[in-house]
């Protein structure tokens, strides 16, 4: 793995958080392929497709906003795998930070994340990301 590629996943992660915690819908599903997965201990049933991403996205940003809370999405200790096919695995582990309007800003949620990221056009894209929270392990 190349110093380099280490730093344009980083790159990634920091364009496609900053595009989900400022309610960027659209923007933030289109870091995911056009049959992208996102799954997650958390939810019954996988995401599939840009536009399920998008949807779902929408939604939480609705029941925050309605809730008065912003959120930030902070992922870090980062491991980057470049596989035979190109693809690159990428693994971090994610904390969910919530700040309600005028309150003290705490700690929501801590996750492991696993991604298959590709190239689409020359620009990393999510191909399948799995989402695991650690209150959840073992449900």
């Amino acid at each position: 793995m190349s110093p380099s590629l280490y730093q344009e996943v980083q790159h990634f992660y920091g364009r496609q958080m900053r595009h989900l915690d400022q309610g960027e819908h659209r923007a933030w599903a289109e870091t995911f392929t056009e049959d992208g997965v996102f799954t997650a201990n958390a939810h019954p049933e996988p995401q599939r497709g840009r536009e399920e991403i998008e949807a779902a996205s929408r939604k939480a940003g609705a029941r925050l906003a309605e809730e008065g809370v912003q959120t930030r999405h902070w992922l870090g200790m980062l491991e980057v795998d470049e596989r035979p096919d190109g693809s690159v695995e990428a693994r971090t582990y994610a904390l969910v930070l919530r700040t309600p309007k005028g309150g003290p800003t705490a700690v929501h949620l801590s996750t492991t994340c696993d991604d298959v990221l590709v190239r689409v056009g020359g620009r990393l894209q999510v191909k399948h990301r799995s989402v695991s929270r650690d209150d959840l392990q073992g449900s």
